[in-house]
């Protein structure tokens, strides 16, 4: 199905052959509304991507922003001259929706006045992890998601990840008419089961996939799976990179432990799930991991805290973390993990079926699409 006449200005982030889950949403999301037909001119943060890097159609509507960094976690200050050109391409280019990728930048703060001045509607993905707890993550995420308030509550439609998340954004000021629950989508047919080009006989792999960051719980894990007794046979594969990989890949040697750095090829990562029989992410804090979505979609049996919406995504088809009793609760699911090995297979379909009729991007793709064509008509949207 293709909707033809439909122009969209994304604004998002781009990096080629990188898997950051922000970076990820772009690019499925904008890869995907092209297929059906629609027009997007996609403007991002930094140097321009070569060309080869790109498609036709995306080197044809692949703007870059100038910006100034102003801390590693993708805060930048756009510059008054790129600043300038969206605003003058934007008066200049028919377009029926505006949509946002948060966070953009400190330029997120003006897009609500620039776009209504310009009558465009304004569509923004929220992406902000959060945590519940009183912890210090938690409060972290509670102040960040405060500073959202009054851009959030300016655009059109909001588009966030579970029912948590819109009684955060409520409690905050944001009106509820303009909050809608679009969870993260995974390409179910590229991320399926399939034989793993990893693959070794006898060898069984857990695996981790992310940032190696505080908040990522990495050493955690490490610590669990060494304490599960795992034999020889079994291997924790780490790949990222981050804050704490030196230190830990330092720390942690044992031949049962390899950290396989940052694997930038897509088809490598997908051979890398294919391959394993257990994927653990112990975050203290998310929003909806496209990696935990992505190991589901591939039928890996999948293992998580209970923050963000990821609990909500994996109960029933995984196992689900308590982040206050982490230790203890990794350590018994790898060791059941590893005694009954079966398990992971029953929990590996439960996954990948719940993936196929929850979490598919063509399911994501329709409700966004309605979502665009009703906000631009000013009809009342409802969620997905």
């Amino acid at each position: 199905m293709t909707q033809d006449g439909l122009r969209v200005a994304w604004l998002g982030h781009k990096s080629a052959g990188v898997g950051d889950g922000i970076i990820t949403y772009s690019r499925e999301l904008t890869d995907g509304l092209r297929r059906r037909g629609v027009e997007v001119a996609f403007f991002h943060h930094g140097e321009a991507v070569d060309p080869k890097d790109l498609t036709p159609q995306e080197a044809d509507a692949s703007v870059a922003l100038e910006a100034f960094p102003v801390s590693p976690q993708r805060w930048v200050i756009t510059s008054p001259r790129s600043r300038r050109r969206l605003i003058d391409w934007l008066k200049r280019n028919r377009v029926d929706v505006v949509h946002v990728s948060y966070s953009f930048g400190l330029l997120d703060f003006e897009l609500p006045r620039v776009c209504g001045q310009l009558g465009l509607p304004l569509v923004g993905t929220f992406h902000a992890p959060f945590d519940t707890r009183l912890t210090m993550w938690g409060g972290l995420s509670r102040t960040l998601y405060r500073l959202y308030a009054t851009p959030l509550s300016g655009c059109d439609a909001v588009i966030i990840f579970g029912e948590t998340q819109r009684g955060l954004l409520e409690r905050i000021g944001v009106p509820a008419p303009k909050i809608h629950v679009i969870p993260n989508g995974v390409d179910t047919d590229k991320y399926s089961p399939g034989p793993g080009g990893k693959r070794e006989p006898g060898i069984r792999r857990v695996l981790y996939m992310g940032r190696i960051d505080p908040e990522k719980n990495v050493e955690q894990l490490l610590l669990a799976f060494l304490a599960a007794a795992p034999a020889d046979g079994v291997r924790l594969e780490i790949m990222g990179g981050g804050a704490d990989r030196r230190r830990l890949e330092r720390r942690y040697r044992d031949r049962r432990i390899h950290f396989l750095g940052t694997v930038t090829d897509e088809q490598e990562r997908i051979d890398w799930l294919r391959s394993s029989d257990v994927f653990v992410l112990p975050s203290s804090i998310e929003g909806l991991s496209l990696a935990m979505l992505e190991a589901m979609a591939c039928g890996v049996c999948t293992v998580a805290t209970d923050v963000g919406t990821d609990g909500d995504a994996l109960r029933g088809a995984g196992i689900v973390l308590d982040p206050n009793a982490l230790q203890g609760e990794l350590t018994a699911a790898l060791r059941l993990l590893f005694d009954v090995p079966e398990l992971t297979e029953v929990l590996g379909r439960a996954a990948r079926q719940r993936a196929d009729e929850r979490y598919s991007l063509q399911r994501n793709i329709d409700a966004v699409l309605r979502l665009y064509h009703e906000v631009a008509s000013g009809r009342r949207v409802t969620d997905l």
